[in-house]
Formats: C-alpha cells, structure tokens, sequence
C-alpha cells in the first residue's frame, strides 16, 4: 500500500502531487491541526468582537456590505456552497479530483483560513474514500478561485452534490457519507468560502500537466536523436563550444541528452564523409527549439511550486491575529503559466511532427515511402501523421492565451478575471496531444531504423528502440497499429523516456 503523504503546515509539493494522483492517502500531521487551531481561534476572536469582517460575517462580492448574524451564518455558508455548485461540462477524473482535495487541504492546514480541524479532517476522509466527488470541468474564470468546480467538490461534505463510485455509478451527497460512516457537517462561520474560494481547480490540473510535460521535452529528445540517426544526419550542431556560444541552459541540456543518444552510433559514422553539411531546422535546430520549450517550463515549475505553498481564499488571518481581505484567490499567475506550458506542448509536437514528414517522405529520407516494405499495396505509416498533424492544428488553436481574457462579474465588483481554468484544461489537453505526436514519430523513426544496414545505433539510441518495440512491433505489413501509437503515448507521459 502507498505510504500516507503527510500534511504539514507549510503547503505541499510536486512530488506529494504525484503521489496522491498515483493513489497514496493523505493525513494531517500534528503540526497543521495546531495550525488549524490557531487560526480558528482568530476567527473567533473576530466573531465575538461584532466587527464587520468579509466573508465571517458578511455577504459576498456586491453583497460584501451586507451583514449576517446569529444563527444566519450557518445559513449563509451552506447557501453559498448550494448557490455556487452551477458549473458545467464533463466531470474530473477520480485522479484530478483527488489533488484538487488534498490541495484545498493542505492550503487551509496553513491555518490561515480560519477553519475548524474537523472539516479538514472530513475532507481528508472525502478524499480518502471509496466515493469521490462529480466536479464538472467547465464554469470557472480562476478569479474568486475555483468557485464551481470547489463547490461541487464540497457539497457531499453537507451532504448534497453527486459522487461517483469506484464502478463508476453516480450516488447523492447523502448516500456517499452513508458510504463514509459520516454525518453531513454544519459549516461554521467562514468555512463555506475558505473552502471554495482557492485556486486548486487550476493548480491541480496545472501541476498534473507540467508534470507530465517534464516528461514530454526529454522524449522529444530521444526521438529526435532516433530520427536524426535514421535520415542520416550530422550531429555538428550539437557541438557543445558551439552551443556555448548562445548558452541558454535549455538548449545546452537538450543537446547533451542527444549526444549522449547518438554516443558510440556506427551510423553517424557511416555518412562522415557524404558531404552533406547541415540539416533542415526540425534537425538542425533540436537543441535550440526544445531548450526553449525546457526553459519555459522552468518557469511553469516555479510558479507551480510557488502555488503549491500559498493560502488562497479570502480573507486571510495574519500573524497578529488582524484578518486581511486582499486578492490572492486571483489566477493571473496559474493562468499565464498554463498559456506558457500550452506554448510548449504546441512547439514540441510542431517540430515533431515535421520531423515526421521527413521519416515517411521517401524524397526527404530516401528510405521507403511511408515507410511501408511494399509501399502500394500498404500504406504503412501515411495515416499515423494524418492524426499527428490534426493534433498539431488542434493546438496551435488551443495556444491562443486565455489569460489575456476577461469578463467581470458580480456586478462588477469582480471586474478583473483570469481565466485560468480555461487556460489549465486546455494546457492539459495540450500536453496530452503532444505527447501522441511524439509517440508517433517515435514509431516512425523505430519503423525506420528497419531498413538501415550501417552499424549500431547510439547507445541511447538502442535503449530508446527497446522500449518503443515493447509496445510497437515493426510492420511487414499493413495491420492496425493505432493502439501500439497509444500505448507509446502513455509511455512518454510516464516518463519512460526521460
């Protein structure tokens, strides 16, 4: 069984991410409980003074003048779960769901927020469970936070909203604490809000994509080194004094990772002396193209881990015990990293793709056309780069950035939104059609490697065809090979390539 990822009370991190996406449970440690106590006892304080304070006691956005008392904020927390669970479109897989839940966690175990240890601990056992919540994908402006998507996230907790089974059947709020052994909780003052006014919509669905992306770029390199290899190439532009020339830290890492694939190639040996001097772009290029997407993403990767630690509702509790409305629920941030990462996605499978053009072209390669054995009677690998280059299109619509959008909201009170959670749902399809792409010049370039007759490959190069042939078998014939290009999809995303 996965060991518990511990919740302490300075946030989380990418690798506690991967762990909780993968299926590992999740617990409070002593130090947040007496963080989340500390907070609640601000709240408190607050409460018994009779101040007017956002979100305590008040209404919210235009309603924010509005003040609420007595037995009403109980009322008023409840209402604004119930009010704001409208969101739309196809719900979250159980895995998004899940970081979504042990991010909101870990945010309020920062103790800033001002709830009770127990409707931590509720949402841990939520989180935890058999069941988990329907979360619609679609309906937040990553503003306010995730107000939608959190709301259907943590109606179940009272007892209303929808669950999924592990069998996939949909049950009530109600039924799935039945499921818990729990009893729906009555929100105290504050806690309806410090539940969904936070960013983890966008930060769960960002953190699993540039996650997978890391992954992404270094298979880009490894099919770029068995391409290169198989149309022959030179490895010239590799040269390490000449990329230090222009040292971006991407472009010489990428570099690096390709030599060490072609290191010890035959092949390359083979053509020294061909008199070819330099390559198209999609080769020539590799290290200048991929080093970029590797630099973007570095700034993707600090943003992200920056969110993973950040208190994210509104209003906050400070270390004097003052509670501060401000505006850290805003996405600005989440949002102009997913248009980054969506940026990325589209480069990496734009030159691949091309570089796929140039394996099945039989008057750029001078192998086979399509890479087919009797090319006329089969087709081989023409169509793989059809699906390859529908998917390049589709993101290079999807690359356009949401996060210069806005539209205000609540009267405009909320006049300033950042559409983050457009821009994260379409970074992570983004990423999930790059890495088709890469897996199908992968294919192509493993199908190409059939028909050299110079030596060994590279080093790396070998292991990189190993694994590719573990879910690909190089064709004789036509037959359907769309479930070998998935299977190596999915092993780019895991990381074997890396």
């Amino acid at each position: 069984m996965n060991k518990p990822v511990v919740i302490g009370d300075a946030g989380a991190d990418l690798e506690a991410v991967a762990r909780v996406a993968d299926g590992a449970p999740f617990i409070l440690s002593t130090e947040a409980l007496s963080a989340l106590e500390r907070g609640r006892k601000a709240v408190e304080a607050v409460l018994g003074s009779g101040k007017a304070i956002y979100g305590v006691n008040t209404g919210f956005g235009r309603l924010a003048g509005t003040v609420v008392e007595g037995s009403a904020l109980a009322d008023l927390q409840r209402n604004l779960l119930l009010s704001h669970a409208c969101g739309t479109g196809p719900v979250l897989p159980r895995e998004q769901v899940r970081v979504m839940i042990f991010l909101r966690a870990a945010s309020l175990a920062r103790g800033r927020s001002g709830v009770r240890p127990r409707l931590v601990e509720n949402l841990l056992a939520l989180g935890n469970g058999p069941v988990y919540p329907a979360v619609p994908s679609q309906g937040s402006l990553g503003a306010s936070g995730d107000l939608a998507p959190l709301s259907h996230m943590c109606l179940p907790l009272i007892g209303e909203g929808e669950c999924i089974t592990d069998s996939g059947e949909t049950v009530s709020g109600a039924e799935a604490l039945e499921m818990l052994g729990m009893e729906p909780l009555t929100l105290a003052a504050k806690e309806g809000l410090a539940l969904i006014n936070g960013t983890q919509f966008m930060t769960a669905l960002l953190s699993l994509a540039v996650l997978e992306a890391v992954s992404l770029v270094d298979a880009a390199d490894a099919a770029a080194a068995l391409s290169l290899e198989a149309l022959l190439g030179t490895d010239a532009a590799l040269d390490r004094e000449l990329l230090e020339l222009r040292p971006h830290p991407g472009a010489l890492e990428s570099a690096r990772r390709i030599r060490g694939k072609l290191e010890g190639s035959e092949i390359l040996r083979s053509h020294r002396d061909c008199g070819k001097v330099q390559d198209a772009y999609s080769l020539r290029c590799t290290p200048q193209v991929h080093g970029a997407c590797r630099d973007a993403l570095e700034y993707v990767l600090g943003t992200v881990r920056r969110e993973l630690v950040a208190v994210t509702d509104n209003p906050l509790i400070m270390s004097d015990g003052r509670v501060v409305s401000g505006g850290n629920f805003h996405g600005q941030p989440l949002s102009m990293a997913a248009d980054h990462l969506k940026t990325v996605a589209t480069v990496l499978a734009n030159i691949s793709e091309r570089r796929t053009e140039r394996l099945l072209n039989p008057d750029l390669s001078g192998l086979p056309a399509f890479l087919a054995r009797e090319p006329g009677s089969n087709s081989g690998l023409m169509i793989a780069q059809y699906t390859a280059a529908s998917l390049v299109g589709e993101n290079k619509v999807l690359a356009h950035p949401a996060s210069v959008d806005s539209i205000p909201v609540s009267g405009s009170q909320e006049d300033h939104v950042s559409m983050g959670a457009t821009a994260v749902r379409q970074a992570a399809q983004s990423v999930q059609n790059a890495a088709h792409v890469l897996a199908t010049e992968l294919v192509c370039a493993v199908q190409a490697h059939g028909f050299l007759d110079r030596g060994a490959m590279g080093v790396g190069n070998r292991e990189t065809r190993r694994l590719v042939e573990m879910v690909f078998e190089p064709m004789d014939r036509d037959r359907r090979f769309g479930p070998d290009i998935e299977a190596v999809a999915r092993m780019v995303r895991q990381g074997c390539f890396s």
